[in-house]
């Protein structure tokens, strides 16, 4: 007997995540659905190369009915919700925005599955922005949250929401608590992403140096290629669960920048402290990055570092890319595209 194909829906599929996994999905047969919202310009530019193996539908997660008929048109077997207001600095200036789309918008498709298809399996992104002010280290599905931004408050609530649903609906819902993951995809508002982007300006005279905010901040960076397959492997379980991704090392935004300099051939020092401090190439005495106050949160996040033994243990998930590839691989695209002209993207 032919076996089924399955169809997956994902929300957020013209963004990093979104991308690496309908290429993984496409890849594994499924018919893939992406939800964009109608917008009087279109940015696909991260799924041009398989637009025409997706098939999209309209819908918004600010928007009930929209979900409704996403749900019903579709009838996925799995559902992927990868669409949110991500960026944290902007959770800030429009906290509302946030919790709508990030909060309220994971319960809007969690209540369309319950009406309209009980037995999908659901995923929900959810963030190591939850854990904030850290009470243990390293965090794992067991640490409390303590948000310290509008978005890791709302994408508390979405991770709660999601578990109520679980246990109340008996729908099939995980949450995958994902530490920083990071690509050439990645938008170039995110630290990871400016400072590749950055190096690259530099070091073809499109820029002189690179304003950075808080360089003590300590991150657990990975692939995004890595983190998306762990993202699938929940919904192939016999039981729902939730589950953190992580790779376990925890790295300064100041190393982060040193190896994103050290792929160009610069070896950063560092002169002075707080908002005057400096990263300067040793060779030719240019200074390369400058601290500058209005970066800094209003409540910072200082260490994040993630315990993946569960999602090891019980799904076989690792990662694959080590940081210093994934910064390589980074700085690399960036000069490729900057090369070509493409400033904008």
């Amino acid at each position: 007997m032919k076996q089924k194909t399955k169809k997956a829906l994902i929300t957020g599929i013209t963004g990093q995540d979104g991308s690496y996994l309908s290429e993984m999905l496409l890849e594994k047969g499924y018919r893939v659905y992406g939800m964009v919202r109608r917008s009087s310009v279109e940015n696909f530019d991260r799924i041009e190369h398989i637009k025409d193996s997706l098939e999209l539908v309209q819908g918004d997660l600010t928007d009930q009915s929209s979900l409704d008929e996403a749900i019903k048109e579709v009838k996925p077997d799995e559902v992927y919700n990868l669409g949110a207001q991500s960026f944290v600095p902007t959770s800030w200036n429009q906290p509302v925005l946030t919790a709508d789309i990030d909060a309220l918008g994971v319960t809007r498709i969690l209540s369309a599955i319950r009406k309209h298809k009980p037995d999908a399996k659901f995923f929900q992104a959810s963030s190591s922005e939850m854990f904030g002010k850290v009470r243990e280290v390293p965090q794992s599905e067991m640490t409390p949250f303590y948000p310290r931004s509008p978005y890791g408050v709302s994408k508390t609530y979405g991770h709660y929401i999601t578990v109520n649903y679980r246990e109340s609906y008996n729908i099939f819902a995980c949450s995958g608590i994902s530490f920083n993951h990071e690509s050439p995809r990645r938008g170039l508002e995110f630290v990871s992403r400016k400072v590749t982007d950055g190096v690259a300006r530099i070091k073809l005279g499109l820029a002189k140096n690179l304003q950075m905010g808080n360089l003590d901040a300590k991150r657990d960076w990975g692939f995004a290629g890595d983190y998306v397959e762990g993202m699938w492997l929940m919904l192939q379980q016999s039981q729902p669960d939730d589950y953190v991704l992580a790779t376990g090392i925890t790295t300064t935004v100041r190393s982060f920048c040193e190896l994103a300099a050290a792929t160009l051939g610069y070896e950063l020092v560092w002169g002075g402290e707080g908002i005057n401090t400096t990263g300067i190439d040793k060779r030719s005495g240019r200074a390369l990055f400058q601290v500058n106050p209005k970066y800094y949160r209003p409540a910072e996040v200082d260490l994040l570092i993630g315990d993946a033994t569960k999602a090891s243990q019980k799904l076989g998930w690792s990662v694959k890319s080590s940081l210093r590839d994934l910064v390589q691989m980074m700085v690399e695209a960036d000069l490729r595209r900057l090369r070509a002209g493409q400033l904008l993207t």
